[in-house]
């Protein structure tokens, strides 16, 4: 299989409200709005790939997705959004892996993980 593209698709159950969540709360930027102008999809940029905020749920279980999101200052994501009211869940620390984890929810319970890569991770590489 050659896969070009990929995007993670994410239905709610209110997705204007999750629309928001991701691009008014965490920040993420808009790729792209399509379909009907009284209630538009969105696709929003992550990193390397992107997630579609579209349609709506009804009694579709969330499941055991993830999102999981680097960043480049995780204590101050941390105090940005526990000062938005975003549910955290698992205050920052550091994992076993060496990774340095957050984990919040969206407004549908599903977990989004923050993630810094700590300087001295063998995830690093200096390009010099």
């Amino acid at each position: 299989m050659e896969v070009l593209s990929s995007r993670v698709l994410l239905r709610s159950p209110d997705p204007g409200r999750s629309q928001r969540f991701y691009r008014d709360v965490l920040g993420l930027a808009v790729y792209r709005e399509f379909g009907p102008a009284e209630c538009p999809g969105l696709v929003f940029f992550l990193g390397q790939g992107f997630l579609e905020v579209s349609g709506t749920a009804h009694d579709e279980p969330g499941g055991p997705l993830r999102i999981w999101l680097q960043v480049r200052d995780l204590r101050a994501e941390h105090e940005r959004l526990a000062a938005a009211g975003v549910r955290v869940v698992r205050e920052p620390r550091r994992e076993p892996w060496g990774l340095d984890e957050m984990w919040i929810e969206d407004p549908d319970g599903v977990r989004v993980v923050l993630v810094e890569v700590p300087r001295d991770h063998p995830l690093r590489r200096d390009p010099r």
